[in-house]
């Protein structure tokens, strides 16, 4: 059975700091949610309260109708059927990867033939089954955070919580082990919700994206919407390396505080504004006359598909993708498909 989770109106201070804000989050069944944001901004907060270790000032949490968390009903940690992955795996190095299962299930006291055969299903939906005699030591990273998911699904948790659990991992093996993760979860069909401050992480893993700001939610939304239509500058700055231009809106158009000319680009607001840049959709000057732009090269770098230049237009820096190189101090003119020039309020 899958398990939708709510948390209401969850406030949290510490040190006399607020660092979540009345925060509400609905996660559905077996659904993939990312908390993504940077140090500071509540998300590994947030998943300590639902986990359970650690303690709201106020709100409420359920899972399903079970009400796991209010000022009147607290459930300890062990009684909300709730799974952790953490970013150091947090496996015992004197038990066998058995051992290690076996051992979260013993507060279940559950019969034997049934904890065997918990663990002999974790251990083969894991591919751990050939190593379940080793110690965590005689494991690579991959395969030990293998065993600390192995380690959840054994427990049979309505909900599944991931604390940045690839940053311990290099670059080329966690792209490989962030697949294979999701891919595990979303076979058992569990309903997860996965701390990171990655954004191509958060991308890839998640059916939606919380991205979070100072203790609240500054936009929860698909990764394809956010990424298309980010709520605000400061998401658009957080979100795919976006650069944003400043300047005002004037009578449905664009004029960037450091250039010019104006742009074309239909927008229903008035005052000052910024206009986000996506690296990849700079194209050549005359491809669209009406949302033209030019500044100073002051960066190349080689990316394989593309040259990624640091341009300079006024006092604003912005990144392009750009298909040849162009020397840094020389001046280079692009334009943007209107299409795809959004314009937010500042």
């Amino acid at each position: 059975m899958t398990t939708a989770l709510t948390c209401t109106a969850i406030t949290k201070t510490l040190g006399g700091k607020p660092i979540l804000k009345a925060l509400n989050l609905d996660v559905r069944p077996s659904e993939v949610v990312s908390l993504l944001g940077a140090s500071g901004s509540g998300k590994t907060t947030l998943l300590r309260i639902i986990a359970g270790l650690m303690m709201p000032d106020a709100g409420r949490i359920t899972l399903d109708d079970r009400v796991i968390w209010s000022p009147e009903s607290v459930v300890p940690p062990e009684r909300r059927r709730i799974g952790m992955v953490f970013q150091d795996y947090a496996l015992w190095p004197h038990m066998t990867v058995e051992g290690n299962l076996a051992f979260g299930l013993k507060a279940q006291k559950l019969p034997a033939a049934e904890a065997k055969a918990r663990i002999d299903h974790a251990l083969e939906v894991a591919r751990l089954g050939p190593y379940r005699d080793r110690l965590p030591a005689a494991l690579s990273g991959g395969q030990q955070q293998r065993v600390a998911i192995a380690r959840c699904l054994a427990a049979r948790p309505a909900l599944m919580l991931f604390d940045e659990p690839l940053s311990n991992l290099d670059a080329a093996l966690r792209e490989d082990m962030r697949t294979e993760m999701m891919d595990l979860v979303r076979r058992e069909g569990i309903t997860v919700v996965y701390v990171t401050h990655d954004q191509a992480e958060a991308m890839a893993v998640t059916d939606r994206i919380a991205v979070m700001r100072e203790g609240t939610i500054a936009q929860f939304d698909t990764p394809e919407r956010i990424y298309e239509a980010p709520a605000d500058p400061f998401v658009a700055s957080f979100i795919g390396g976006f650069s944003l231009l400043e300047g005002r809106i004037e009578a449905g158009h664009f004029r960037p505080a450091a250039e010019a000319a104006t742009l074309c680009t239909p927008s229903p607001l008035n005052g000052p504004g910024v206009l986000v840049i996506r690296p990849e959709d700079a194209r050549a000057a005359h491809a669209h006359p009406e949302t033209r732009l030019s500044g100073r090269v002051a960066s190349a770098a080689y990316q394989g598909r593309c040259w990624r230049l640091g341009l300079e237009i006024g006092g604003a820096r912005i990144r392009l993708d750009w298909p040849e190189r162009v020397n840094p101090g020389e001046t280079l003119a692009f334009s943007l498909p209107p299409d795809r020039c959004v314009v937010l309020a500042a």
